[in-house]
């Protein structure tokens, strides 16, 4: 063994102070007293800037725009400026690979939607036939929707593009146009691979890597562009995860930072399982990342099971993943990491779990993580299960009603309404009362700022000016609905003034209330499928991702000994696949319970489900570890599965 595989044996005693007491948590005031749906509307994501997004924004469909009119061919940068802002808004923080997907995916299916709304408004436009054809093309994309997160953004961007192919009168052909589109998005992409965001360099002197005396003079911060910036960044919140887990062992902060263990080993593990063109990892500094991930899954495994015994640890046993996750963000040897006394099951297993993490850091050797993986079958399964049916029905009656009704106005604009549509219907985006709320404030905000705008600004600099502005807030705009909407619509009304058409404000903004309307109703309708039918998908994931990875630890107790590599490679794999099922049933049941209460009355009691089962995965793995020390099952744990698992039949 190296030195950079040494691993101090220090034990450090308990301190006797008051960790194990609790902190008090002030509620937020605006939501406080509020309904769930009023006070979803109200909520705001918080964090920093991302500069880099804004940069890339800004140098997206502006730039594209003035390309096309400088050129003479307007439409054509009309259709690539809207393809690189549908794209800027899936344009998210994260690893490049990720972003590939998260951006080409939706616009793939965009173009598509854009091809196939233009022939369909040629040949059936103004007939009762494309409202109809509307709702089969909603049915199969929202049903597919139900699939995961690209899968819902590509759905979305089919429908938005279809419309709009379909009524936004363009001189290009379909085909024409979808190239065009692919175009912005894919400039967008070339700007996201050109344009990587900064990690710090090892002189930046943030956190604590162990290579010179803890409290020494930081150097100056210095910064350098990397490839695998997204993954590097991921990978170290993993173990700054695990460090926070164990200091909040003892205390109920333990249970939300366990989620937070499980968000980051879910980010890490998509950042790195995303699309590449080789099976393996191409660069030595990829295959360390890949190392240093799955050493952080027993550490994981470990500080889950100390939280779950609920006794307060030693301050310094955080010491060593905190070490890690600067050798992962800095990119320099962990050094000397200090290990806990060997007391326990859960300390011995951490002490171990810090060894081998030393040892991989070492020698920077793993096959790639691979994120859950579907099959064609288990695709179809998702998207013919209640939540794909419930979403399908939903968005089919909203699309091809929108779409009807807008041909009935007979207005020049038509196809706003539908887009319009595909949007409120969207769930991801938030309860349905707070997006249709957040969705009229947004329009109208935006109609009157486009029209003051449009006033004063010259023609067509001022707007190509807009355009550009807009393109770089979006990414800050997401944060909330009704700012991304605002955002949005300046940006729309602006690249619909320069295709020529005349000044839409007033109308975008009638045509959004009247998509509220739809929405709002086609969402209280009396169903023919299972309503809370996403929840309960989710729950049903959950539940057999627990018993699975229950089963799987059962099976190597009474074995006498220790688990195999291969059977803890499994366990872990099973582990990480009940907490992320867990965790998107959670954000599902969250959701629903912040709909009216007409709506989320059909997800009662979904939270004392999850709840058990959040208690039951967590007990596994308090098992697992005491199984791999001892290779039997403690009379305690055995008692507290059997009482979990009756819970479990007596909620369900």
């Amino acid at each position: 063994m190296t030195a950079q595989a040494e691993v101090v044996r220090r034990h450090v005693p308990v301190p006797d102070d008051d960790r194990n007491t609790v902190s008090p948590v002030t509620p937020r005031a605006a939501s406080a007293s509020l309904p769930p749906w009023l006070g979803h509307a109200l909520r705001t994501q918080r964090g920093p800037v991302p500069w880099h997004s804004v940069v890339r924004g800004a140098l997206a469909a502006g730039p594209l725009l003035f390309a096309g009119v400088v050129a003479g061919r307007v439409s054509v940068g009309v259709v690539a400026a809207l393809g690189a802002m549908l794209a800027g808004i899936n344009d998210r923080p994260g690893s490049q690979r990720v972003a590939v997907r998260r951006i080409g995916v939706p616009a793939l299916a965009g173009a598509g939607g854009l091809a196939f709304g233009a022939y369909v408004g040629a040949s059936a436009g103004g007939s009762p036939v494309l409202p109809l054809l509307f709702a089969l093309l909603g049915l199969f994309a929202g049903a597919f929707s139900a699939v995961g997160p690209v899968a819902s953004s590509s759905g979305t961007q089919l429908l938005v593009a279809a419309a709009i192919g379909a009524g936004m009168p363009l001189p290009e052909p379909g085909w024409q146009r979808a190239l065009f589109f692919l175009a912005g998005a894919g400039w967008l992409i070339l700007l996201r691979l050109v344009l990587p965001s900064p990690s710090p360099s090892p002189s930046s002197g943030k956190g604590w890597t162990g290579a010179g005396p803890r409290g020494g003079r930081p150097a100056m911060p210095s910064y350098r562009l990397d490839r695998l910036d997204g993954e590097r960044a991921a990978v170290s919140a993993v173990y700054e995860a695990v460090a926070a887990l164990l200091d909040s062992a003892g205390t109920s902060r333990s249970t939300s930072r366990r989620a937070a263990l499980t968000a980051a080993l879910d980010q890490a593990q998509d950042a790195l399982s995303g699309p590449r063109l080789r099976r393996h990892a191409g660069s030595a500094a990829e295959r360390r990342l890949h190392a240093q991930y799955l050493a952080a899954l027993p550490l994981g495994e470990a500080a889950t099971a100390l939280a779950w015994a609920g006794e307060p640890l030693p301050e310094r046993v955080g010491e060593g993943p905190r070490r890690l996750a600067a050798a992962v963000r800095d990119g320099v040897p962990c050094g000397p990491l200090p290990a806990p006394a060997r007391s326990g099951a859960g300390l011995r297993a951490l002490d171990d779990a810090l060894l081998h993490a030393a040892e991989a850091f070492d020698s920077g050797t793993a096959k790639p993580p691979h994120g859950p993986r579907r099959g064609p079958v288990d695709v179809l399964r998702t998207a013919a299960g209640p939540g794909g049916r419930e979403y399908g029905v939903r968005v089919a009656l909203c699309f091809g009603a929108s779409a009807a009704v807008a041909q009935a106005l007979h207005h020049p604009h038509w196809y706003w309404l539908p887009a319009t549509a595909v949007f409120l219907v969207k769930p991801d985006l938030g309860p349905l009362a707070s997006r249709v709320l957040c969705r009229a404030l947004g329009t109208v905000l935006g109609a009157v700022l486009f029209a003051g705008l449009a006033a004063l600004l010259p023609r067509p600099a001022g707007l190509i000016a807009v355009v550009a502005v807009c393109g770089a807030l979006i990414p800050v705009a997401t944060r909330h609905f009704a700012a991304q909407t605002a955002v949005v619509t300046v940006l729309v009304l602006a690249l619909v003034m320069v295709g020529g058409e005349p000044q839409a404000s007033w109308g975008r903004i009638g045509e959004t209330l009247l998509a509220c309307g739809i929405v709002l109703l086609v969402g209280h309708l009396p169903w023919p499928v299972q309503r809370g039918g996403r929840v309960q998908d989710r729950l049903s994931a959950a539940r057999e991702s627990a018993q699975a990875y229950l089963r799987h630890v059962l099976s190597g107790a009474g074995d006498g000994g220790p688990a195999g590599a291969d059977h803890r490679a499994a366990r872990w794999a099973l582990r990480r696949e009940a907490y992320r099922t867990l965790a998107e049933a959670r954000a599902a049941i969250d959701l629903a319970a912040a709909e009216l209460p007409t709506l989320a009355r059909h997800s009662a009691g979904s939270e004392e489900v999850a709840a058990t089962l959040e208690r039951l995965v967590d007990t596994t793995t308090a098992c697992a570890v005491h199984v791999d020390d001892t290779g039997r099952l403690p009379r305690r744990h055995a008692e507290r599965l059997d009482a979990l698992l009756a819970e479990l039949t007596a909620v369900a």
